[in-house]
């Protein structure tokens, strides 16, 4: 059996072990790929019942091992609070934040079926797919004791790294100038914080085409739709290009969604995201890449990433002045 620690005795082995039902035991274990933040591993489980799948999910760097026992304790009520919604999440099983019995900081879940789809075919109706499934996260009622953090910017004007060799130092500056000021005022809501095509597992195809589950939850926030629309907006034109980015608000708006009705506003939170994967979005391409897209390339997404800034300023910063 593939251990998943090869050093001694499997801790996390045992103690996933130690969480099943009387009579089971694990069978098997393979790694996931698609995830840069944490090891994710499947457990194959056999038993009276039958058998079953798994996912320990681990994190394993030092950064995130620092930060593991207040992310995971987040991902752990949020599944809690998942559990019956029209949400498809996984089960939480069992937690070791603090790496008390595991050799890294640990949560323990159902496994969830389908696949994580980020090939170019079939882009446009997953997106409709995405865009309906935000709109129900964001419905989501939450007691004020069980509401999440408020949320966190990734990035500030002061903390914008531009590409070195950008043509475009200007479209840079006035990116950034959209962000001088404070937040907009928002309709506080439940966000999944980082929502996108490699967060969501599909099944199906053409007509059967399903969402079969919504992953990785320990960013969990809340604060404004625009934000997660601006995340998922943000990563579809990294993956597939401008026109998919730009028109997935639009989608979302079709599917229920309610965004910030002033352009200056909208547009404040779709650049602050764009700018939180300047220079390059290279750390969120090594996952795509596992996945089989080796076209994206830093330059590709380099220049996705500007493009895709100067068509928001078009739509949107053209629309504010027209306004004022």
């Amino acid at each position: 059996m593939d251990a998943i620690r090869t050093d001694g005795r499997a801790a996390a082995h045992d103690w996933a072990e130690a969480q099943l039902a009387p009579g089971e035991r694990i069978e098997g274990v393979e790694a996931l790929r698609g995830g840069w933040t944490s090891r994710m591993r499947r457990l194959d489980v056999t038993g009276p019942q039958g058998a079953r799948s798994l996912v320990l999910r681990s994190f394993v760097t030092p950064f995130y091992v620092r930060h593991a026992p207040a992310m995971l304790a987040r991902e752990a009520a949020v599944l809690r609070l998942l559990r019956g919604t029209e949400v498809p999440a996984a089960e939480f099983l069992a937690l070791d934040a603090e790496a008390a019995h595991c050799d890294h900081p640990s949560l323990l879940m159902s496994a969830l079926p389908g696949e994580v789809r980020i090939d170019p075919q079939g882009a446009a109706p997953r997106a409709g797919l995405l865009a309906r499934m935000l709109v129900a996260v964001h419905a989501l009622e939450v007691a004020p004791a069980d509401r999440p953090r408020t949320y966190e910017a990734w990035t500030a004007p002061d903390r914008v790294r531009v590409p070195a060799a950008t043509a475009r130092p200007e479209l840079w500056r006035r990116a950034v100038d959209v962000i001088r000021r404070e937040p907009p005022a928002y309709r506080p809501r439940f966000l999944h914080r980082d929502f996108h095509p490699g967060n969501v597992l599909f099944t199906g195809t053409g007509p059967a085409l399903r969402i079969s589950g919504v992953v990785d939850w320990v960013e969990t926030s809340w604060g404004p739709a625009d934000l997660d629309v601006a995340h998922c907006s943000t990563t579809l034109a990294l993956l597939y290009g401008v026109p998919h980015g730009l028109d997935f608000a639009d989608a979302y708006r079709r599917a229920g969604g309610e965004l910030a009705t002033a352009p200056a506003d909208h547009l404040y939170w779709r650049v602050l995201d764009a700018l939180g994967f300047a220079p390059d979005a290279e750390k969120v391409a090594v996952p795509w890449r596992e996945l089989g897209r080796t076209d994206l390339t830093v330059e590709v997404l380099t220049g996705r990433l500007e493009d895709y800034l100067a068509a928001l300023l078009d739509r949107y910063a053209t629309v504010a002045s027209a306004d004022m």
